[in-house]
């Protein structure tokens, strides 16, 4: 077996036939049928079937293109590694970010990354669902993730900064008029809330439960600029790090009482490689607030 035969197989997966998958390697279709037929012959078993809709991987299938995933991953950042030297770093980098956190931060450490590596690709995965964190984390190929400090954090997690919470509130809302919004003011508020597995909704959760306030949900939403815009409009309010508020809504946004912060980690994979390495030290250069003042999203 080799690494180019994993890889004909991922693509016909990813693709759901031999002919898409060819065009996607940019190789000639034959090829692909004799090298995912030997590569079953070697296996002693069927990895793909063919149905109405197109070739989709067996049970067996399922379980092999897992470690067949993984091993490629596993040998674009060897190459990677090899490669590395003052000004150059290539292959592939793999981060999950929680919704909501680093908003600001990762975006500008991307950037400066970006420029000393310009031929490193970098893929983000934010706020992937439970079931897909886990496909991940099981098949290793997760570089770094930024994530909310929890009771589960691993003890070598990096601690970033904190991020504070802010209220977003309705244009017009009474409490705009004050400085700093006390949270049991908002006790007869529908509230503009996300995802149910969502880390950003358990934060929001814990803090109004910690200030005995049990929310009426007026909405639920997948992104943070999504939840602002919809408290902006009046469907409820709506709890976020400041660091995520698009820009344009500042002025229907307040601290709380009490304040409310999260830290913030990172996590790196246990072999890291001079890609994840070099984005953590970027990271903590990025400012990180947990006081009252902000910088919006531009």
């Amino acid at each position: 077996m080799s690494l180019r035969q994993y890889e004909y197989a991922l693509a016909v997966a990813e693709e759901g036939s031999v002919t898409a998958a060819a065009e996607l390697l940019r190789v000639a279709q034959p090829s692909v049928s004799q090298q995912i037929r030997a590569l079953e012959r070697e296996l002693g078993v069927r990895l793909f079937a063919r149905t109405p809709t197109g070739l989709v991987p067996t049970v067996v299938g399922r379980a092999f293109l897992r470690e067949a995933e993984a091993a490629v991953s596993a040998s674009r950042r060897a190459r990677a590694a090899a490669r590395a030297g003052a000004d150059e770093l290539v292959g592939e980098l793999v981060v999950v970010v929680q919704m909501g956190f680093g908003t600001r931060q990762l975006p500008g450490a991307l950037g400066a990354l970006r420029r000393r590596f310009p031929r490193l690709e970098v893929t983000v995965f934010e706020e992937p669902s439970s079931a897909e964190l886990e496909r991940l984390g099981r098949q290793g190929v997760v570089d770094l993730a930024l994530m909310a400090a929890c009771e589960q954090s691993p003890a070598d997690a990096h601690h970033l900064g904190d991020e504070e919470f802010v209220v977003v509130l309705g244009a017009g809302h009474r409490l705009l008029a004050a400085d700093r919004v006390v949270l049991r003011a908002l006790e007869e508020e529908p509230w503009v809330r996300f995802d149910r597995d969502s880390a950003l909704d358990g934060v929001l959760l814990s803090v109004l439960r910690d200030n005995g306030l049990t929310p009426a949900t007026g909405a639920r939403v997948s992104q943070t600029a999504t939840a602002v815009r919809w408290a902006a409009h009046g469907l409820g309010v709506t709890l976020v790090p400041a660091s995520a508020v698009p820009h344009g809504y500042e002025h229907l946004v307040r601290p709380v009482s009490p304040a409310v912060s999260q830290p913030v980690i990172a996590v790196v994979r246990r072999d890291a490689g001079p890609g994840e390495t070099a984005l953590l030290e970027l990271l903590r250069l990025e400012a990180w607030h947990g006081t009252a003042s902000f910088s919006p999203v531009s």
